[in-house]
């Protein structure tokens, strides 16, 4: 490795301060981090609503038999899997190891064989050069500090391998979703950005700039149609979405916003054909694959 874990750590918060200050408070937001996302069920709303997502991820970027794939910030593995059925040897990282659980029984349903490690996305366990294929499917964006998270993605990718990253889009459903809560979510810690951001191209581009070749960008949709109102969907998310319910607990005690709250999703699914029985919403998102120079 170019330098260990515990340096790329030290160097991804703020500068300025201490090392000793900037890891502390870079281990704190990341405990905080992996709460959020152990809260409520996300493998059950990653099986429900966006499960096929990890299907075209790897199909964009051609896992083949033999490929060895890292998934970063894999979740229950729903990019992991299929590249570990389509013969790879996949490894599985994720800062919030609660969610393998799932991961691990799904893949033993589907027959496929992987490994699942427990990894920050912004200091990854793995040499330098040490995959084929590097993937994640709406998970390396929430990542915090997104120079790191990318510094980490092209360092641990041979030269001539290849990256896909499959990311919300800023305009599309999910980020209007989390323009909807910020007003009342807690601020952004210093040197943190918006996780949408990874869905502009322009931003990708920036944040692999020169360490990738013939990168191609395109902006698909997926189709739910999954709940029959405004706000069954408002519901489900309070329910099984860390993000939402991290919002919602920030504001229980104030009932004026959480109302508020209620509202401004209910209108957001509404605005988006979501108004009875049948309908389905298009959420949109941005599908990158590059390769490694």
């Amino acid at each position: 490795m170019t330098d260990s874990p515990a340096a790329r750590t030290a160097s991804s918060s703020t500068p300025g301060a201490p090392a000793t200050d900037r890891a502390a408070a870079d281990q704190a937001l990341k405990a905080k981090h992996r709460a959020m996302w152990a809260s409520g069920d996300y493998p059950t709303l990653a099986t429900d609503l966006i499960w096929s997502l990890g299907d075209t991820l790897v199909d964009a970027v051609g896992v083949e038999p033999g490929d060895r794939v890292l998934d970063v910030a894999a979740g229950s593995g729903n990019a992991a899997i299929p590249a570990a059925l389509r013969g790879g040897a996949v490894v599985a990282s994720d800062l919030t190891p609660e969610l393998f659980e799932v991961g691990r029984r799904r893949a033993a349903d589907a027959g496929a064989d992987l490994e699942w490690r427990e990894a920050d996305a912004e200091s990854l366990p793995f040499d330098d050069a040490e995959f084929d294929v590097v993937v994640s499917c709406v998970g390396v964006m929430f990542a915090p500090h997104h120079r790191e998270a990318a510094g980490e993605l092209l360092r641990v990718t041979r030269p001539g391998g290849r990256i896909g990253l499959l990311s919300w889009t800023p305009d599309g459903f999910i980020g209007q979703m989390f323009r909807a809560m910020k007003p009342y979510a807690a601020p952004l810690p210093s040197g943190a950005e918006p996780a949408p951001l990874w869905g502009d191209e322009q931003h990708v581009r920036e944040l692999l700039g020169d360490g990738v070749d013939d990168l191609t960008a395109r902006r698909e949709s997926i189709v739910i149609d999954r709940f029959d109102s405004p706000e069954a969907f408002r519901d489900y998310f309070k329910q099984n979405y860390g993000p939402t319910i991290a919002v919602y607990g920030r504001i229980a005690d104030d009932g004026e916003q959480v109302r508020a709250l209620d509202d401004a999703l209910v209108e957001l699914a509404r605005s988006h054909g979501l108004g009875s029985p049948g309908d389905a919403m298009r959420w949109e998102y941005l599908l990158v694959t590059a390769r490694r120079s």
